[in-house]
Parts: C-alpha cells; structure tokens; sequence
C-alpha cells in the first residue's frame, strides 16, 4: 500500500493534482494551482482572494479560502464565513452537476449569512442579497448572475 499524503502534524492530506472544480485527476496530470489552506489571510484579503475565485469559475477553491477564514475568525464572524462557504461549496456542486446538493447549499449558505447581521454588515455583506440572489440561482442554474460577496 503507498503512504498516504501527511502534512507536518500528522493529517492526511492528497497530494493529487486538481481540476477547477475539485476533482481529483491522475497522479501526472497537471490540475490547477490551489490555494494554501493554512493561509493567514485578513478579512479583506480573504474577500478578495474568495471573489477572485468565484470570478474565475473555481468555487472550490473559494470555499477553502472561505473556510480557512471561518477557522480563523472570532466567534461572533463564525457564522458570516461559514455560511459565505457554504454558498461556495453550493457553486462547487452545481458545477459538478450535482443539482440537488447544489439547491441545499445555496439555501443553507444564504440561512447561515443570515444568522450574522452585525458581521455581514462590519463587512458590506447584504443577507437579503445573498438570499435572492440564492433563489435565483437555484431557479436558473449557471445562467443566473455569478456570486458577489460584497457590494
């Protein structure tokens, strides 16, 4: 049996390259460059880096840096990232075809930035937004406007 990929600590982690949406590909494909997880990121940077990704059609990636600030952000911004992620993760499986997990995603995320009013408004991030724009996507698909985090 090969060694599994570890990091320093000791976790698993897959060395195998990526395509944009996640997927893995053969051990000598050439996937694309994905961002550094343990990346320490400020809120604006993590905005930014996050919409960048979004634009360029790779929510998967956007939702590790989403989830890497969720992890670092203090508890009372928790929810904000965490539904923010969400929404990602919802774009990852309508990428992947996956419509019925897209649907549920894309409700929770929307639910979950909810739940952070204060934060998403430290951030100019609008629930009410996020919450149509949710809906629409998840009556139209890829055809609806792509996600703004921010206004």
């Amino acid at each position: 049996m090969a060694d599994r990929d570890r990091d320093e600590a000791g976790r698993a982690r897959n060395a195998r390259p990526r395509d944009a949406s996640g997927r893995p590909l053969p051990r000598r494909a050439t996937g694309v460059t994905r961002p550094d997880e343990e990346e320490d990121l400020t809120p604006d940077e993590a905005f930014a880096r996050a919409q960048a990704l979004l634009d360029d059609d790779r929510p998967f990636d956007a939702h590790d840096v989403l989830e890497g600030r969720w992890k670092a952000a203090p508890e009372e911004e928790k929810l904000l990232w965490k539904g923010l992620a969400q929404l990602a993760v919802g774009l990852t499986h309508e990428q992947r075809g996956n419509a019925r997990g897209a649907s549920a995603l894309l409700r929770r995320g929307a639910a979950t930035v909810s739940e952070a009013p204060d934060a998403a408004a430290r951030y100019g991030v609008d629930p009410t937004a996020l919450s149509g724009w949710a809906t629409a996507r998840e009556a139209s698909g890829p055809s609806a406007p792509g996600l703004v985090l921010r206004t």
